[in-house]
């Protein structure tokens, strides 16, 4: 079908989820636009045209003579800005950008923004669940949950808390957050990105224009290139400097702390792993920089236990803990979880590793180091499977696997009471499971399934 041309339209790249949302508000403010999709039967194409029956839509190749006769383009996360028709119709002038963007310029409420290889599903939700403590009228969505156009549809907030993608932030230029940060940056989505580099500047768009910058002391790739005048907090698991969030210990406790001052006992956290302490500091570090009230955010360390398939506890069977996380996409995820349960095992039991899927071209050898000090056993399924095991070496041992019960069969046979049998994939879910809900739902269901 071909799309009626005009001097002022949009048109929107990609019938996903971000796709519709954008639908929906574009018709809200009344505005001409069309969608394209790359895909010849995109998933959610039947609800677009149930939805906006006189919305034009073409799908397959994109065609640079459509694209150019929009004075916008709208792309979807999933879409590359590097896709050579989009290229092309930048040149012919054609206005680049992405939902974010669209958000921003519409709001005048301060912003916090939140990316980084791993957890900035738990730090979001968190600094979420901080505000809704402390009475304010919170906003969170963006990379999960609400699609940041669909908030606006509910009125204005007070606050909004945004976990962005890499995708997202790749035509994300207008953000200006009242806070920003980088919590981690390990090698991810490397079928997209050329290197460690290119992914690594995709994340550092977040600070642009931020007003106060959070960044990782853990983490060197995390430290924002930004003038120095603007406003900075560093969080770490090391002790913190003066103002700075970190852990403090004293007679044989650890608190989180910022600075000398002791705020709560690590003890008192209710998300299981060391990886999640940072994750505490992180949320602290950015509360403080747009005024959660402190009382606030501890009250919620107390309360809040964390997102499902994220480091979930499922259950204990004969003195052996069964933990979902399936949301562990990446090596960087794996490995954060990984390290999380060894150190709070403190010898008293080894980790069992269920394993494997789709792994995006990642390099798995920075799991071995970890897995030979903490890890029994791995057990892999799924399209890279032999991959991992060549990375892991000799360490501890292999075992390979056609299905996820056969897996978790296997280690239920290896553990022993004190040990952790951990799903943390590694990869994507695509080659086996719907989504990664999908493989950690079937995944707590086999574990409740044991007898």
């Amino acid at each position: 079908m071909a799309l009626i041309g005009s001097d002022k339209f949009t048109i929107v790249i990609g019938l996903g989820k971000t796709g519709l949302s954008c639908a929906r508000f574009l018709t809200s403010i009344g505005e001409r636009f069309a969608v394209v999709d790359t895909r010849n039967e995109p998933p959610l194409l039947s609800v677009f045209k149930e939805q906006f029956p006189d919305i034009a839509v073409e799908c397959g190749e994109l065609e640079v003579d459509t694209l150019c006769r929009a004075s916008r383009l709208l792309i979807s996360p999933g879409v590359s800005r590097k896709h050579p028709a989009i290229q092309a119709a930048e040149q012919q002038g054609v206005e680049i950008l992405g939902d974010i963007d669209l958000f921003c310029l519409q709001v005048s409420a301060p912003i916090v923004a939140i990316t980084g290889s791993n957890a900035k599903s738990t730090v979001t939700t968190l600094l979420g669940a901080m505000a809704e403590q402390a009475g304010i009228n919170v906003g969170v969505g963006g990379n999960l949950g609400t699609p940041v156009l669909d908030m606006l549809l509910e009125g204005e907030k007070s606050l909004y808390v945004l976990e962005l993608s890499s995708f997202q932030l790749e035509t994300t230029s207008q953000l200006r957050a009242a806070a920003a940060t980088v919590l981690n940056v390990s090698p991810d989505h490397m079928d997209r990105y050329p290197d460690l580099m290119a992914y690594h500047q995709a994340k550092h768009r977040i600070y642009q224009g931020c007003k106060f910058a959070v960044f990782n002391g853990d983490d060197a790739l995390t430290q924002p290139l930004i003038a120095d005048q603007i406003p900075r907090r560093r969080f770490s698991l090391g002790k913190p400097d003066l103002n700075q969030f970190g852990v403090l210990s004293e007679e044989g406790a650890e608190y989180l702390a910022c600075g000398v001052d002791k705020l709560l006992p690590v003890g008192s956290l209710k998300m299981a792993g060391r990886h999640n302490v940072a994750n505490a500091l992180a949320a602290l570090a950015l509360g403080q920089a747009v005024n959660i009230p402190m009382v606030s955010m501890l009250k919620t360390l107390q309360s809040y236990s964390g997102l499902a398939h994220r480091c979930q506890w499922v259950r204990e069977l004969e003195g052996i803990n069964y933990y979902n996380d399936s949301k562990g996409t990446n090596v960087g995820a794996t490995l954060a979880a990984i390290q999380g349960f060894g150190e709070h095992q403190s010898g008293q039991g080894q980790i069992i590793l269920i394993a494997g899927g789709d792994g995006k071209g990642a390099d798995f050898s920075e799991l071995r180091p970890a897995m030979g000090r903490w890890g029994k056993a791995a057990v892999l399924i799924g399209r890279d499977r032999d991959a991992i095991a060549d990375a892991l070496q000799s360490d501890c041992s292999i075992y390979l696997e056609e299905t996820l019960a056969a897996a978790v069969n296997q280690a239920r046979d290896i553990a022993q009471a004190g040990d952790i049998v951990l799903l943390s994939p590694a990869c994507a879910s695509f080659d086996m499971f719907k989504g990664f809900e999908d493989r950690g739902d079937q995944f707590m269901a086999l574990v409740e399934d044991l007898r």
